[in-house]
């Protein structure tokens, strides 16, 4: 399917690859605007709403090859070529899972803090019991949704980030669909070797990428490097903004 996007073309007219940003679990293509807003400035920038999120198609369908498809299908549609893959979690994943359908395609693949792994963990019940919790109270503003969400959730930064998907008493992503997934969005299915440049960037406090992937990780991706940001959990790029686009540029600057 193709996805819902926004494209923002680079203030300043060059040959660089343009920048594909995907978002994770729970998003929408607001956020990765942090790093959308710097890339721009030098490269063509498109953010995508992945399946079954913000303004894109709903599906009973939610895997790694499903999530892939789309973004080639996205791609094909916008008639990029050749590009940069950028994704956060879930969204690194469905980058990941694009080097199988078009690797010679993709010139440079950066994942926020994931690894090529099935994580066998359940990470999400308590975001999804609040979810529920809104849904079922009949919420109709932002305020009482966040009211709501508090009683299930402590971390407000994470209260936030769902309200943005919020919208006229509705949810804008599928829950049904995201509870009966679950199992595909933390599993995996390993991916033929790809041996173009990557960057995993993993947040030093996050439990998300360990040691104990490095075999993993380096048999499905052979060229990867690592670069960890002290101090930073699973949402890197929302706590260190800085940090995480200074690594991407660096990585980027021998396209």
């Amino acid at each position: 399917m193709k996805l819902n996007t926004r494209m923002q073309s680079a203030q300043q007219p060059n040959n660089n690859s343009p920048v594909v940003l995907i978002h994770g679990l729970f998003g929408s293509l607001d956020n990765l605007g942090v790093l959308a807003r710097d890339l721009a400035k030098d490269r063509d920038v498109l953010q995508v709403d992945m399946r079954n999120h913000g303004l894109s198609p709903r599906s009973d369908e939610m895997t790694y090859p499903a999530m892939a498809q789309d973004i080639v299908e996205t791609l094909d549609a916008h008639q990029f070529d050749n590009v940069v893959l950028i994704g956060h979690s879930m969204g690194g994943k469905a980058a990941m899972a694009v080097t199988a359908l078009i690797p010679e395609r993709i010139v440079k693949l950066v994942t926020i803090d994931i690894a090529p792994v099935d994580y066998q963990v359940r990470r999400h019940d308590e975001i999804f019991a609040a979810i529920r919790a809104v849904s079922e109270a009949g919420a109709a503003t932002r305020q009482q949704a966040a009211a709501i969400m508090r009683e299930h959730l402590s971390e407000e930064g994470v209260v936030q980030f769902l309200l943005k998907s919020f919208a006229d008493g509705e949810w804008r992503f599928n829950v049904p669909t995201l509870w009966e997934q679950y199992e595909h969005i933390v599993g995996w299915q390993e991916v033929p070797a790809w041996h173009g440049p990557s960057l995993f960037i993993a947040g030093g406090a996050s439990p998300y990428v360990q040691e104990n992937h490095r075999e993993a990780l380096l048999k499905q991706f052979p060229a990867a490097r690592a670069h960890v940001i002290a101090g930073a959990g699973h949402w890197v790029h929302a706590e260190k903004p800085e940090a995480v686009l200074r690594a991407i540029r660096r990585f980027l600057e021998t396209d």
